[in-house]
């Protein structure tokens, strides 16, 4: 019988005391889903989900009891967050749906494991490990995991309609632990379903598309979404520009050392037109932060073969550096994928790394004066004072910065005299 009874993490002081809480008086509780999962797939498990057969109130009270954090995180759909040590533990009660809308589910409470494992998404995550470490197996996840087989529990597209995010997560999976050809119904169902991502939040869909875009290689699956028309229906920009580039993106991460980047990837699939990215980030909802990053990157202008770092540095401290840094990052991939065919390849990519690291390294100069130096030199507050300085400032910028603030300081005098006259 497969067993967790001896992984290190099961064997750890909080979860144990949590089995101990839950199991006592007539409540039994089990790991389910990621943990168990990982586990028996040989990765790092993080977070620990389980379920139990106490209702929501009587988890609180226990913990109460116990002197254990509880936070009621989502209580009326079961789940209470116990926190020991500083690491959280999700705990929801057993549940069956009562109505869906492919959205949200209306959910009664439930004391049937069978029942809860058949509500679930995909089979590898509805496995069971109690506190002994035994699994339970009621949808033939185990098969699954062994054969990396991403499948939706019962009718694919039942499972679909209760929720379509679960379009995007049947792909994020398989991205992440899928081998082979996707699941044929589950494909279908995703097909079928495709035009009902539109009724989901932007926020839901860009999470769940950013952890998929995560993946060490989510190639294979954003070719599947392209073949059955979900990745149209999420990102229409990319139905002629397509997913070309990833396969060489994905192979000079793994060349240079690079972090997987969703960004980045996004990116590689994306016409870099200001405008449509634009559109995209505010249709997607992504964070300031992405924002900023992806539409530098549609602003920034190719940099020529054979700018010099000086060349560079110029537009790094007018346009900033993220912009560059991922164009050039895209460069460097496809000129890497094209190393083997193309005789220019190498010299290029050697000097597309000199300028991707000096734009990693990049940190902007200090302008050495202010428009309290033009006032001290005795120029008249008004539009003048900005005109002189931006003038003074872009010659610094053209010399490379090679100016000190006494030889500013000595044009800014010559200039403010002769707006005097």
């Amino acid at each position: 019988m497969i067993s967790l009874a001896d992984e290190a993490w099961f064997k750890a002081a909080p979860l144990r005391r949590i089995f101990a809480l839950l199991d006592a008086e007539g409540g039994e509780a089990r790991i389910v889903g990621g943990a168990v999962r990982d586990a028996l797939m040989g990765r790092p498990v993080s977070d620990i989900d389980m379920a139990t057969t106490l209702l929501p109130q009587a988890v609180l009270e226990r913990a109460e009891a116990a002197s254990i954090k509880a936070v009621p995180t989502g209580i009326a759909h079961g789940t209470v967050t116990l926190v020991i040590d500083g690491k959280p533990f999700e705990i929801t009660t057993l549940r069956r749906d009562v109505t869906t809308d492919g959205r949200h589910a209306e959910v009664a409470f439930s004391t049937d494991w069978e029942e809860d494992a058949q509500r679930r998404d995909l089979t590898i995550n509805a496995l069971y490990a109690d506190a002994q470490g035994r699994i339970t197996d009621h949808v033939g996840g185990l098969a699954d995991i062994e054969s990396r087989t991403i499948r939706f529990i019962g009718d694919a597209s039942a499972r679909v309609a209760e929720d379509y995010l679960r379009i995007l997560r049947f792909f994020r999976f398989f991205a992440w632990y899928g081998a082979g050809r996707p699941d044929a119904e589950g494909l279908r169902a995703c097909a079928r379903a495709r035009d009902h991502l539109a009724t989901l939040s932007a926020e839901r869909v860009w999470s769940e598309l950013k952890k998929l875009m995560t993946a060490p290689d989510p190639g294979r699956a954003l070719l599947w979404m392209r073949t059955v028309g979900v990745l149209t229906a999420l990102l229409p920009e990319t139905e002629k520009w397509g997913i070309d580039a990833i396969p060489g993106l994905v192979e000079a991460e793994r060349a240079f050392g690079w972090a997987p980047d969703p960004l980045l990837r996004l990116a590689a699939m994306l016409p870099p037109d200001a405008e449509r990215i634009a559109a995209l980030c505010q249709r997607l909802k992504l964070s300031k932060a992405e924002t900023a990053r992806l539409t530098r990157w549609a602003a920034c202008l190719p940099i020529p073969d054979g700018t010099a770092e000086s060349a560079l540095d110029r537009r790094l401290y007018r346009e900033g550096p993220d912009g560059a840094i991922m164009r050039l990052r895209l460069d460097l991939a496809l000129a890497h994928s094209k190393r083997e065919t193309e005789t220019a390849a190498l010299p290029r990519i050697a000097a597309l790394q000199r300028l991707l690291a000096r734009a990693e390294r990049f940190e902007k100069p200090r302008f050495p004066l202010s428009g309290a130096d033009v006032l001290a030199a005795g120029l008249a507050a008004g539009p003048k004072v900005g005109e002189l300085l931006a003038g003074l400032e872009e010659a610094w910028v053209a010399e490379n910065f090679a100016a000190d603030r006494k030889t500013l300081l000595a044009r800014l005098q010559a200039e403010a005299d002769k707006a005097g006259n």
